[in-house]
């Protein structure tokens, strides 16, 4: 064999398991990115969010229906708990999820429906949601950065 051909053999190989590799690699990113999304999901179904902080990153911002509502420690202490207060149950139905990886940020697009139920008088609201996610990558720990989310009747 001709050392150019091995050569030419070798190089590919190696380039193959590189793709391999990061491929793989991707997949595993894109998988441990949709469990961020399952768990926050399934605290605000439970109405439980005292472990989601972590979930964020520090810098975090958090974007619905229109508005800005700061970091994810202001929207929680301000906008999600008083509400779940309020809340008989909140349910989430129709979940579909697509993620996109690109090194240490990912990117995903949420589709699903819920129903609120208010303690009070038991009334109801259902709506459509469509949520973006930016999530960073640090420290082998992916967070969510960004959470735009809006819904429609």
């Amino acid at each position: 064999m001709k050392k150019s051909n091995f050569l030419q053999k070798g190089v590919l190989m190696v380039m193959l398991i590189i793709a391999s590799t990061t491929a793989f690699s991707q997949t595993n990113d894109a998988e441990a990115v949709k469990s961020i999304l399952k768990k926050y999901n399934e605290a605000t179904q439970k109405m439980d969010l005292s472990n989601t902080k972590e979930l964020f990153a520090t810098n975090s911002q958090i974007f619905e229906s229109g508005g800005s509502e700061g970091s994810y420690e202001h929207y929680l202490e301000h906008h999600l708990a008083p509400e779940f207060e309020e809340f008989k149950s909140f349910t989430i139905t129709d979940y579909k999820v697509e993620t996109v990886v690109e090194g240490s940020i990912a990117y995903a697009i949420e589709t699903y429906n819920y129903t609120i139920v208010i303690a009070k008088d038991s009334k109801e609201f259902k709506r459509k949601c469509v949520a973006t996610s930016v999530l960073k990558k640090e420290n082998n720990v992916w967070k969510i950065v960004i959470s735009h989310n809006s819904s429609r009747k």
